[in-house]
């Protein structure tokens, strides 16, 4: 496998549930138990989030370079702690905190995990002759 997949699947992902939740805010929204996507406050929150992740995920499945991939990736990550850290504040005390940081943690540590076997992988190339970036 190229050592890119991973970060381009993840970028793809991200992207697609960045404008799933652009169209629907309650998708973000009752699963998290912040609302019920009717309030219109929140649905401007939950889309200024979901564009985030619309343009780090193209970010992600885009870059040509890897520094860029890597400056994505953080981006990326960072996020997603930033997320976990926000929610895990708004949401003490409510039976949604532990599911939802749940994916958050789990999903910047996807995108972690993808950068690492990405740069792995890159030095393995180099190493090898077959660097063909």
């Amino acid at each position: 496998m190229n050592p890119t997949t991973p970060t381009r699947i993840l970028g793809v992902a991200t992207a697609a549930y960045g404008a799933a939740v652009t169209v629907r805010p309650d998708i973000l929204l009752r699963p998290s138990g912040l609302g019920t996507g009717a309030e219109p406050e929140l649905r401007t929150l939950a889309r200024s989030v979901a564009l985030r992740d619309v343009i780090s995920g193209i970010a992600l499945a885009t870059a040509s370079r890897p520094r860029a991939r890597a400056v994505a990736a953080v981006m990326r990550i960072g996020s997603d702690a930033a997320d976990t850290i926000v929610f895990g504040h708004a949401l003490k005390g409510r039976p949604e905190r532990g599911k939802t940081l749940a994916v958050t943690s789990v999903w910047g540590l996807l995108c972690l995990a993808a950068a690492v076997y990405e740069h792995r992988g890159s030095i393995r190339m180099v190493a090898r002759g077959t660097d063909r970036r």
